[in-house]
């Protein structure tokens, strides 16, 4: 019996995984007795493949565990499941696993919510592969892991695309001829999860602007922005896939379709060549030629000698997102809000000071100490357009999702 089958009595579990291609993110809820589902503890296990590392906290943030793993043992996310599965064992031994709810980016134009995870719909999900090379491949082998390992426990898959459904026809519409419109060919959208949680404690955490024009910066390895009008999404910089829109940690953002025919017909470069390029060596990475993580970046243009490459690296980064932020800004005809989470958007001071100053026509008028101090507002009192800091969590999207799937008790931070 797995470690995962063991957890079979006293308590009533959830688990959410989000899976990528070297971290498996974690959070468990329970629920004792007949009380509502609550936070238990969230981690990840993260560098498998290299140099594994197990992470955990309590719902308050305390530390939990953590510790080096087996680089041989931990090669995979399988193996980083089993990893999992024996800490959830040592953690929670003697409890029952009610349910597991993915993250999975691409639903595709088939699944616009939450669904219950079966052959036909794991089936439709690898034709998406393709579309999100980076991100599919190891979303669905979470679940096929744990199918494995659980076979009778409900999983449910929570897309990324959903969110952006029901968006305007112009706004979801690529303009090509219609037979390959018609084979699912449209701007899906991405990060929805993130876009969704942002929304949904928008009433709670700004009240004044959650029925009003929002612009959300979803700003990390993968970036892009969203515009809200009363929680629902409008539009957005992400398309059919995960490449469009601004620069991104090694991806290029907005390219004009010219290039990639070039890097085929120019070039001669194969089918693999062109994705490996579009998916892992573009971005900050290219530009940089140093690193896709923008605090390497922002250390060496800040370190007093000034590497260029890295200074045009973030000086592009803020150009696209600025400039991307006009064009929604003109879509909402309008803008009440910004709002920046996620990595980047939430941890680097910098960056949302150089994005703030560059919409500043837009009425953002930035408190700078307010900015340092990662307030949950950072404009001042009388500024046209006001700026937010407000953190994430896909992670309790996934949860609340599949708690409604499952006709659970929904699920709470």
């Amino acid at each position: 019996m797995t470690a995962l089958a063991a957890m079979t009595t006293t308590h009533d579990y959830a688990l959410v995984l989000n899976a990528g291609s070297s971290s498996l993110k974690f959070c468990v809820y329970g629920r004792p007795a007949l009380e509502a589902w609550r936070l238990e503890s969230r981690g990840q296990i993260e560098g498998i493949g290299t140099t594994p590392r197990l992470t955990a906290n309590d719902a308050d943030g305390n530390s939990l565990d953590q510790q080096s793993l087996d680089a041989a043992a931990v090669r995979d996310g399988g193996a980083a499941l089993d990893v999992l599965a024996s800490w959830l064992r040592g953690r929670y031994g003697g409890a029952r696993v009610l349910g597991v709810g993915h993250r999975v980016v691409h639903g595709g134009a088939r699944y616009a919510g939450p669904t219950l995870v079966t052959p036909r719909v794991m089936k439709d999900l690898r034709e998406l592969v393709p579309l999100a090379p980076l991100h599919q491949p190891y979303n669905l082998g979470a679940i096929d892991a744990v199918a494995e390992r659980l076979p009778g426990v409900p999983q449910v898959a929570c897309f990324d695309t959903s969110f952006h459904r029901g968006q305007p026809a112009v706004a979801e519409v690529v303009p090509l001829p219609r037979d390959i419109r018609d084979r699912g060919v449209q701007r899906y959208g991405f990060h929805g999860l993130s876009y969704e949680y942002i929304a949904s404690v928008l009433p709670q955490v700004a009240p004044e602007i959650a029925r009003g024009r929002v612009i959300v910066a979803h700003l990390g390895s993968g970036t892009s922005l969203c515009a809200l009008k009363d929680g629902r999404s409008l539009d957005s910089t992400l398309g059919f896939t995960a490449l469009d829109g601004l620069c991104m940690g090694t991806r290029p953002g907005a390219l004009d379709p010219g290039v990639v025919l070039y890097l085929f017909q120019g070039l001669g470069l194969s089918p693999k060549d062109v994705e490996a390029i579009l998916y892992k060596k573009s971005g900050l990475l290219a530009l940089s030629g140093i690193s896709n993580d923008m605090r390497d970046l922002l250390a060496i243009k800040n370190d007093g000698h000034g590497e260029p490459a890295a200074r045009l690296a973030v000086d592009y980064f803020v150009y696209r997102a600025a400039r991307e932020i006009g064009g929604l800004a003109a879509v909402l005809q309008g803008v009440d809000a910004l709002v920046f989470t996620a990595g980047i958007g939430e941890n680097s001071a910098e960056i949302r000071r150089r994005i703030c100053e560059a919409s500043a026509w837009l009425g953002i008028d930035l408190d700078t100490d307010a900015n340092e101090r990662k307030a949950p507002r950072i404009s001042r009192p009388g500024s046209r357009v006001s700026a937010w800091v407000i953190p994430t969590n896909e992670e309790l999207m996934i949860a609340r999702h599949t708690a409604a799937v499952l006709g659970l008790v929904a699920a709470r931070a």
